[in-house]
This record gives structure tokens, C-alpha cells and sequence, in this order.
């Protein structure tokens, strides 16, 4: 507990009120179940002020110490012990601040002829938001397994809430399949961490002193638990069927919320109820988070659909940010507290990047899929002109995805690349010859990140419509325009005060690996960022954004100045033929062609050839995850031949049911004399 009070108010306090006001709002949407007015304009706006509190609250309590909490619910005998410390202060500020702007959005996106009833998508939604925050705030393993299920089962319902197609269906229950799997793994992990005492506090887990070989037994239960939720190779193939099958709010609240929940355990459990990482934890994180962001990017490049396409993206994050883990794992194994710190601050400066630009290119999906009833990126195009706001808007986010500067993206996979610099001076000779490889390749994956973004956004919003209809398209509403808005700020602002945004990580830092940035990047000023000194390597965003609307202005006085203010507007040209059209413009499939043939070992591919002779030819591949194709089908078909073979034995006749528990008696009789 600490001091710091308002009229009596902790920091915890103010977060179980966003909570509570969150789990009221949810009962009240019941009554609301058909009123689609109602619900779109009180209960999401409302939930998006809890949003803010929550957030507000959260940066409250990041500032200050610890603080814990009791309340009177759950079994008898066994209350819910919380507890609000640096980590779980940063992660609500994230799910307040980033919730806030997709509950507004969602506010104008639900229709009344959805198939799940406004009312009741609501409840789901806002039992998803409360069990999230809950999760972050639980100080032992009773409470963070409760709502790690609660978590699990409101997002399947969010996820099938389009539950008339079989592919929506099949896409949820996968993804429900591998959460239990997670879930199954999370529980065993907290098992070995409590030992024979029956004592799953956290607290009590983080002083007891466990084995190299049990330690390392949690840790890798934890890795399977939360990477699976995560979305970390081969436990990604979820996330590219669940993310185009849910709505886009949902998607947007799974990829940049619930995946960090994932990443949050992982670190609450190898950083600080472990907190002595042994290195080949960190290198095991190292390769994982590498393979996963190689993995994503490349195949988000290769989609032609725009949701499955920032699904995968969404894999290339997360990869990057356990990637980043794995490295401060291994500094602070060797006790290099100073460079732990550099790699760590960049995995949560990436996870706060990725919550809001990944939000705000979700909910661009969403405005595209409404205006035009299209996801495939081959019917899209020219959308720019008729959509005006949600083009500039998700241009901001696109940057921040591509890691161009001076947007958030940038600063954090900077960090991660000066972190890789600093290896040499590990006392292990393989990582030192291993890790600048690794280095090279997170390079490759910010490239191919860049590609996938010009993709995504050339493609729906310049060039000429591909279909007639997309000229009816219409922008976003005024509750779409204002949430896009507060996304595509913050991730302005996280890319312009990167010095403000490690000072607020750096009691972070410090209670996981012993130390922090803070004060060496107080000493260069807001505008000068320094991780380690200014002759080592430095970035000022904001001299850096001065210089581009400097040149801009520069540009357009002389482009003014040389045709003196007259324009002559002519045909473009075009390479010498008159009849040019929409079908000429480069496609998904052609921009996507060069990865396809670099990368082909990563893909298995299906491609329909058109007729030489076709008046008007068309091109089809189909890329296939070859993790699904060689682990995954080979399991579900043992799985289903075992269970045909177990259902022979449902006869139906109570002589055979006789036999078998007989059989059964001998056979334990026998087992009994020896």
C-alpha cells in the first residue's frame, strides 16, 4: 500500500469503479436487447468514459507504489485477492485508453439486423472489457484463472456473433479449442510455481524458491499457456480464422488488447514470480518471437484479405515484442541490469504501439466493410475519394505499422534494434555470433512490415474503384470519425514523447529487471531521445517532423514559384492505350507475387491458371499455412478416427455394457494380486 490519496480514493479504488461501471452498464444492455438506438448511443459511449476513467486511474497507480485489494466474492472462504503494481498499471492503461476509443466506434457500428441482438453483443462485449482488467489485477492464481476463463468464453461469443455462417462457427470453436489448451498449460504452470505448500498467491510464488528444473518446468508451461494465446508459432493458426470471422470491434479488441493480457502473463510469470531467467530462456524467447514475426509478416503480405492481412501483422507484432523479452531475459541472466532494461522497455513500448495502431486499422476495416460489404482486397479500390476520413486516418496508422518516423511503430522497433547493438558484450561467444543475425532479420521483418502496409492501403483507398458499387461507399459516422480520431492521436503522440512514455515505463522496468531509462533520458529533454548516451546513438521525433513539413513547405512554395500558380489538368498517361480500366491496376495478388516467390518454402500454394483464349482472364492463388496442413489436420484426424473407434462401443444394449464393466473387474482384480 502506499500514500497517495485523493479524498481517500487509491489508485485501485478508481479501477474496480471503471469495472464495476463496466459490469453495470453489461446488466443494463439485457434490457435493452433489441433497442439498438439505446445501446449505440448510451451504453458503448458510456463504457468508452469508463474507458477513459480506467485509463486515468491505471497512470494513477503506475506513478505510485503497489497497492491491494479484498473483495467479498467468489467461493466461501476464498475472496479475490487484487493487487495493482507497476505491470498491471500499465496494461489497464492500455485496455482503458485503447478500449475507450473502439467502445465509441462501436457505438456507431452495431446494426439493429445483426445476428446476435445489440443488447445482447453489449453484454458480451462489456464482460470481455471487465474480465480483462480483472485478469491484470489478480494477485493470485484463483482469481487470474476465473477470469482467464471468463475472458475466454465472452470473446468465443463475440467471435461467433455472426454465428449464421459454418465458417464463423468453425473459426470460433478453434479458437476456443486452443485457449483451453492454453488455459490447461496456465494452470499447470501455477501448480508447479505454488509446490506442495497449496498457497497460490502470487505474492508467496515470487519468494519461494524453486529448482533450476522446476523453474524451468513453469517457464515453459507458461510459454505454451500464454503463447497460445498470444498467437506465438505454431500456436498462431487461430488468429487468421478468428479475426476475419469476428466483427471488426472484436477484432480490434482481441489483437490489440487480449493478445497483450497473454504477453502480460508471460511476463508475470518469467520476470517476477520467477525473476532469475536462466539465458536459454531468453534465447528459446529469442527464436520463438523471431520465427513468429518472420512468419506473420511474410504471410501478411501474400493476403488478399484485408482482416486476415492485419491478423498476421498482428503475429509479426507479438513476435517482436517476445523477441524483445527474450533478449532482456538474457541481459539480465548475465546481470546486464542497464541493457535488460533497454530490451524490455522497447517489448512494452512496441505492446503500447501496437494496442493502438492495430486498434485503429481493425476499426478502418470495419468502415470499409459497412461502406462497401467488401473484405476481399480484389474488389476494392478508390476508395479515398468517397471516404475521406477513414483513409487519412488510417494512413496514421498504417505509418505507425510500417514503423516509419515520427509515429510510434518507429520508436519502439528502434529501441529493439539499438538493444541488438549492445550484444557483444555478452560472456557467451554463440549468442554474440548468433544475435547480430537475429538483429539482421528483425531489419528484414520492419521492411516487409512496410511492404504489407503500402499494400493494405494502396490497395483499398488509391488507384480507380474495381467494382461499380464502391462508388456509393460512404464515410464514417461522427461516433467512427471521433474514436479513429483519439487512436490515430495517441499514436502520434507515443511517436512524437517517446522520453515521456519511457519515463512512465520506468518503474516497470525497474521492479523486473532492476533497473530503468528513466533518468538517462530525463537529462537529454522531451525532444532528444538517448537510451543510452548521445554519442552512442540518439533520435529527436520531433526535429525530425520539423524537417518534413519543412521540405513540404519548401516543395510547394517551389512548385508555385516555377508554374506560377497556374495548373493544366490532362489525362494521365497511359502507356499508349486508350482503353485503360480498374482491372488494369496492380492487384493484391501482383503486389503480393515477389513474397509468394522469395518465400515459397513458407507457403503451400493452389493457383487457378486462366484460359489463353478468356476475354477476360482471372488469376486465383490460395495460400495455405503449411503448420495447419502438417500439425494440426494430422491431429484432428487422429482425433476423429479415435473417436469413431470409441463410439463402437456405444452398442446400445445393456448385455455389452455388462461385459465391459466385468471385463473391467477381472482386469482390476488381476492388477490387485500382483
Amino acid at each position: 500500500m502506499h500514500d497517495g490519496r485523493l479524498a481517500g480514493l487509491l489508485a485501485i479504488d478508481a479501477v474496480l469503479i471503471a469495472i464495476a461501471a463496466w459490469l453495470v452498464l453489461a446488466v443494463l444492455s439485457l434490457f435493452l436487447l433489441r433497442r439498438r438506438t439505446a445501446v449505440a448511443r448510451a451504453i458503448f459511449p458510456l463504457a468508452a468514459v469508463a474507458g477513459l476513467l480506467l485509463g486515468a486511474a491505471a497512470l494513477w497507480g503506475l506513478a505510485g507504489g503497489a497497492e491491494t485489494a479484498v473483495l467479498a466474492i467468489g467461493l466461501p472462504g476464498l475472496p479475490f485477492h487484487l493487487r495493482l503494481d507497476g505491470l498491471a498499471a500499465l496494461f489497464l492503461a492500455l485496455l482503458g485508453f485503447a478500449g475507450a476509443g473502439v467502445s465509441l466506434y462501436t457505438g456507431g457500428y452495431v446494426r439493429a439486423d445483426d445476428a446476435t441482438p445489440p443488447g445482447l453483443f453489449a453484454f458480451g462485449y462489456l464482460l470481455f472489457l471487465a474480465s480483462m482488467a480483472m485478469v491484470l489485477l489478480a494477485a493470485d492464481a484463483y482469481v487470474f484463472m476465473v477470469m482467464w476463463e471468463v475472458m475466454a468464453l465472452s470473446s468465443f461469443f463475440l467471435v461467433i456473433a455472426n454465428h449464421h455462417s459454418e465458417e464463423t462457427r468453425s473459426a470460433g470453436f478453434l479458437y476456443l479449442l486452443i485457449a483451453h489448451l492454453g488455459a490447461i498449460a496456465i494452470l499447470l504452470c501455477f501448480g508447479v510455481l505454488a509446490g506442495k505448500t497449496g498457497d497460490y498467491g502470487f505474492a508467496d510464488m515470487a519468494h519461494r524458491q524453486l529448482t533450476p528444473f522446476w523453474a524451468s518446468a513453469a517457464f515453459l508451461l507458461a510459454l505454451l499457456g500464454f503463447g497460445a494465446k498470444a498467437g506465438v508459432l505454431p500456436l498462431h493458426v487461430w488468429l487468421p480464422e478468428a479475426h476475419p470471422a469476428a466483427p471488426s470491434p472484436v477484432s480490434a479488441l482481441m489483437s490489440s488488447l487480449m493478445l497483450k493480457t497473454a504477453i502480460y502473463g508471460l511476463l508475470r510469470v518469467s520476470l517476477d514470480l520467477l525473476h532469475q531467467p536462466q539465458w536459454w530462456w531468453g534465447a528459446l524467447l529469442l527464436a520463438l518471437g523471431l520465427a513468429t514475426a518472420l512468419y506473420g509478416v511474410v504471410f501478411s503480405a501474400v493476403q488478399t484479405d484485408m482482416k486476415r492481412l492485419l491478423a498476421y501483422s498482428s503475429i509479426e507484432n507479438i513476435g517482436l515484442i517476445v523477441a524483445g523479452i527474450g533478449l532482456s531475459m538474457v541481459f539480465r541472466a548475465y546481470g546486464m541490469n542497464a541493457l535488460a532494461a533497454l530490451a524490455l522497455t522497447a517489448a512494452l513500448y512496441q505492446a503500447a504501439s501496437h494496442a493502438f495502431f492495430k486498434s485503429l486499422l481493425f476499426l478502418v476495416t470495419g468502415s470499409v466493410l459497412h461502406a462497401t460489404g467488401q473484405r476481399n482486397l480484389g474488389h476494392l479500390g478508390g476508395l479515398i475519394r468517397t471516404m475521406p476520413w477513414v483513409a487519412w486516418l488510417g494512413f496514421v496508422g498504417v505509418l505507425a505499422s510500417a514503423g516509419l518516423p515520427p509515429l510510434s511503430g518507429f520508436v519502439s522497433e528502434w529501441l529493439l534494434l539499438q538493444s541488438f547493438l549492445f550484444t557483444p558484450g555478452l560472456p557467451n561467444g554463440f549468442l554474440n555470433m548468433l544475435i547480430p543475425v537475429v538483429a539482421a532479420v528483425i531489419a528484414l521483418v520492419a521492411a516487409l512490415a512496410g511492404y504489407a502496409m503500402v499494400k493494405f492501403f494502396g490497395v483499398i483507398f488509391l488507384g480507380r474503384p474495381r467494382e461499380a458499387s464502391l462508388a456509393q461507399a460512404h464515410d464514417a459516422g461522427i461516433m467512427e470519425r471521433t474514436a479513429l480520431v483519439w487512436l490515430a492521436a495517441v499514436s502520434v503522440a507515443l511517436g512524437l514523447a517517446p522520453n515521456i512514455v519511457i519515463q512512465a515505463l520506468d518503474p516497470v522496468t525497474r521492479a523486473l529487471v532492476g533497473a530503468g531509462l528513466g533518468p538517462t533520458v530525463a537529462q537529454q529533454g522531451w525532444w532528444l531521445l538517448a537510451p543510452i548516451s548521445v554519442e552512442r546513438a540518439s533520435y529527436g521525433p520531433a526535429v525530425f517532423l520539423a524537417g518534413v513539413l519543412a521540405a513540404s513547405l519548401l516543395a510547394a512554395l517551389l512548385v508555385r514559384r516555377l508554374y506560377h500558380g497556374h495548373l493544366r489538368r490532362a489525362p494521365p498517361w497511359d502507356c499508349g492505350h486508350p482503353w485503360q480500366s480498374a482491372r488494369m491496376q496492380d492487384s493484391a495478388e501482383g503486389l503480393g507475387q515477389p513474397i509468394r516467390q522469395i518465400f515459397e518454402p513458407f507457403f503451400r500454394m493452389r493457383r487457378e491458371l486462366p484460359d489463353p483464349f478468356d476475354t477476360q482472364p482471372r488469376y486465383h492463388v490460395e495460400i495455405e499455412d503449411r503448420f495447419w496442413l502438417g500439425l494440426y489436420l494430422p491431429v484432428a484426424r487422429a482425433v476423429d478416427f479415435v473417436a469413431r473407434q470409441a463410439g463402437r462401443l456405444q452398442q446400445g444394449r445393456i448385455a455389452v455394457y455388462l461385459l465391459y464393466s466385468f471385463a473391467t473387474l477381472l482386469v482390476l482384480l488381476l492388477l490387485v494380486r500382483r
